[in-house]
């Protein structure tokens, strides 16, 4: 009876355990929601503001151009009107000075017939003669209607129809934006950001990928182009920064809304390389090596052996300088102080000519030499653990993919034990080279 009492009594507590996890699973089921709820009324609220602004600076600009074109017409009235009467009102004076004439010539007739006896043929001679001299058979001529300006306004109503037809489609309302962020990878000292259309009728052709450290600071650009991945650097561990993409169309020069923001962090501690050696400058915070001085030598190892399987290692060339055989990137198991390169055992590497070499052997394979902007990426991963059964005498493989502008290079690397973490290593031969480690 004491048995099935406790059994009864543990699968109580089992049940009561399921349903506290089933209540808060549904809880945080009513967080989704409630977010979901808020993101649609928040932006709903925002695009509301947006068209209202947009359609109202829309206004006062059409305003503004139809009030500048109604001045300019009314100026052309004034300046025809003007023109076309300075004619006329030259020939006015003429006829208004005619008929002055002819007034005092008719003055001049009337006296000269009711003139006193005797005086009469002196004054008629004298009438004559003025009368001759005025020509009073020359009439000035006054243009016909037909050919002096008839001002009219040439108005196409047409203007009206195709305003209409435009503004009727202007703008578009969308439920979601075209690109939104697919996946965000956290590195060493940084955040690998994809993203994606989600528009299947949206032809991207560039991308815009903003980020900010807290809620309250400025989104910054980090990358434009038409890539649809970049790997944000400079990141602070454990810190949270919130990132957002949009796109440009093609043929628009107008950017595309903004993806839902997407916070990510980063757990994994920066790649640096170790300070104080002879012979390099490093930048702030220590993933930037510059090569300063020919007269001392050595491999510039990492601080620390923070480069694991599973990742991927970069060296991106900032500038370069002279080349030379002996020039290496790459990983090791550990630091050995005093070699000229990391072309020995326990390393693998690539030179700036682009041979590869592991445990200082030269691979037959090469890559590409390396150029100013050149990043070349290690990835790898464990093939085997334990002892081995092959005749190399290793007990421990790992699958090496060195990667350099669209070439790669594939082989295993066999060590004598197993290795967690692996530094990673630079040498140049001679100053002006810069490598970025991330």
């Amino acid at each position: 009876m004491e048995l099935e009492t406790e059994a009864l009594l543990q699968e109580a507590r089992e049940s009561i355990e399921a349903a506290r996890t089933y209540r808060r699973e549904l809880q945080q089921r009513l967080k989704g929601l409630q977010l979901a709820r808020q993101q649609i009324k928040d932006s709903a609220a925002l695009t509301r503001d947006v068209l209202e602004q947009h359609f109202n600076d829309l206004k006062g600009t059409l305003q503004k151009l139809l009030d500048e074109r109604l001045v300019s017409l009314l100026q052309e009235v004034d300046t025809i009107e003007l023109e076309s009467i300075k004619p006329l009102d030259e020939c006015q004076k003429l006829i208004e000075h005619g008929v002055s004439t002819a007034d005092e010539l008719l003055r001049e007739g009337e006296t000269a017939i009711h003139s006193i006896p005797g005086e009469e043929n002196k004054k008629l001679c004298s009438f004559t003669k003025k009368a001759l001299h005025i020509q009073l058979d020359s009439l000035p001529e006054v243009p016909s209607l037909v050919d002096v300006p008839c001002l009219s306004a040439q108005l196409d109503d047409s203007l009206l129809t195709i305003v209409k037809c435009n503004i009727f489609n202007h703008g578009t309302v969308a439920s979601r934006p075209p690109v939104q962020i697919e996946e965000l990878f956290e590195k060493p000292g940084g955040i690998l950001v994809k993203w994606c259309k989600v528009d299947e009728d949206f032809v991207p052709q560039d991308y815009r990928l903003q980020y900010r450290k807290s809620a309250a600071g400025h989104f910054e650009d980090v990358y434009v182009g038409r890539e649809t991945e970049f790997t944000v650097l400079h990141i602070d561990p454990h810190v949270d920064y919130q990132f957002r993409v949009c796109a440009r169309g093609e043929g628009r020069q107008e950017w595309s809304p903004w993806s839902v923001i997407q916070i990510g962090r980063s757990t994994l501690v920066p790649h640096e390389w170790s300070p104080g050696f002879e012979g390099y400058s490093l930048s702030s915070r220590r993933n930037i090596a510059l090569r300063n001085d020919s007269e001392v030598g050595g491999v510039l190892y990492s601080k620390a052996p923070t480069y694991y399987c599973g990742q991927t290692l970069t060296f991106r060339i900032e500038t370069v300088g002279q080349p030379d055989k002996k020039d290496s990137m790459g990983v090791c198991v550990e630091q050995q102080n005093g070699c000229e390169s990391l072309q020995r055992d326990k390393a693998v590497c690539v030179s700036t000519n682009g041979a590869v070499f592991v445990n200082g052997k030269e691979m037959t394979n090469q890559l590409p030499a390396v150029t100013s902007g050149t990043a070349v990426t290690f990835d790898m991963e464990a093939v085997n653990l334990g002892p081995s059964n092959n005749n190399e005498g290793g007990n421990f493989k790992l699958r090496v993919t060195i990667s350099s502008n669209n070439r790669e290079v594939v082989f295993d690397w066999v060590l004598d034990q197993c290795c967690g973490s692996l530094y990673f290593g630079c040498s140049f031969s001679y100053p002006g080279w810069k490598v970025l480690v991330f």
